[in-house]
């Protein structure tokens, strides 16, 4: 279901990354990520009796051999992590870029969630999709396994860009699902003050924030010649001017924001990169967990 969302070849990259954060929850599961709590794992710690819903693998059936009961072997396992990709639904995030009719900012937040799920899938991990704007909260909760994946995975398919970032009233379910010491994956183009606010106290408040700015091409490079009508997708607004005499003014201030941005999101404690539509999808992921792999082998 979710070939159409992960071209072949970054599918093909995805098997060199893998998902990791400072801080680990601890909730129970079956994962990759190292901590002290009980349940499936390689280190035998006591056995229990069986109960509705444990996995028939866990059961010890030699044991269930001599005594004719099931017991469930438990030992100190890894903890899965929990991971949240909170996408910005917002108007402007259906631009995209002439050269690439298509293949808006939604559309790679939506690949991008594809490939961060699929990592979750792989690795035993639970995963949640929570994606926002003013008409009202996408949220699938975490939980994990192939069904669930399909369910992000229709929500996805049927999101839309639409409307403005909610009120502070509207965006309180954020809070009521996501945890602390969980990783969230931001992926907007942080143009509205209500998300960058959203994310700085979300980190404050203990949840690990990722943040991926998507940009496009036309931003980056202003390729506009003659005179231009610039429309402001969320509040229909428009600027009429001469685009090559704007063009050095615009790409001036446009990096003077995105570097005032990097220093509030660093304050809070917040990785943040940029995304330009016209990279390779899984290039935001590789800056941030190819990185923390190699850190992390260092470290063994």
């Amino acid at each position: 279901m979710s070939t159409d969302l992960i071209p072949a070849d970054v599918r093909a990259r995805l098997k060199a990354l893998r998902l990791q954060a400072r801080r680990i929850s601890g909730a129970q599961g079956i994962g990759q990520h190292q901590s002290r709590s009980r349940g499936a794992g390689l280190e035998f710690a006591q056995y229990r009796a069986y109960e509705p819903g444990d996995e028939p693998r866990q059961i010890d059936w030699k044991l269930y051999a001599r005594s004719d009961k099931f017991f469930v072997r438990e030992a100190e396992r890894d903890s899965p992590l929990i991971v949240w990709c909170l996408i910005d639904a917002t108007a402007s995030m259906a631009q995209g870029d002439a050269a690439r009719p298509g293949w808006s900012r939604l559309q790679a937040a939506k690949a991008l969630t594809a490939c961060v799920i699929e990592l979750a899938l792989k690795q035993g991990d639970r995963f949640g999709l929570i994606a926002v704007n003013d008409h009202g909260l996408v949220v699938v909760n975490a939980g994990n396994g192939t069904k669930h994946r399909d369910q992000c995975l229709l929500e996805l398919h049927k999101l839309k860009a639409q409307g403005a970032w909610p009120g502070e009233a509207q965006c309180r379910p954020i809070w009521e699902r996501i945890g602390a010491n969980t990783l969230v994956l931001l992926m907007s183009d942080d143009y509205d003050e209500g998300c960058v606010s959203l994310a700085e106290r979300l980190a404050v408040a203990r949840r690990e924030v990722l943040s991926v700015q998507i940009l496009t091409a036309e931003e980056r490079d202003f390729p506009f010649q003659g005179g231009h009508r610039f429309r402001d997708a969320e509040t229909d607004s428009e600027l009429l001017t001469d685009a090559a005499a704007s063009r050095s003014g615009f790409i001036e201030q446009f990096a003077a924001a995105r570097k005032v941005l990097s220093a509030r999101f660093s304050a809070s404690g917040i990785n943040h990169v940029e995304y330009v539509l016209d990279e390779p999808l899984d290039a935001p992921l590789r800056r941030f967990f190819v990185q923390r792999t190699s850190r992390h082998q260092e470290s063994v």
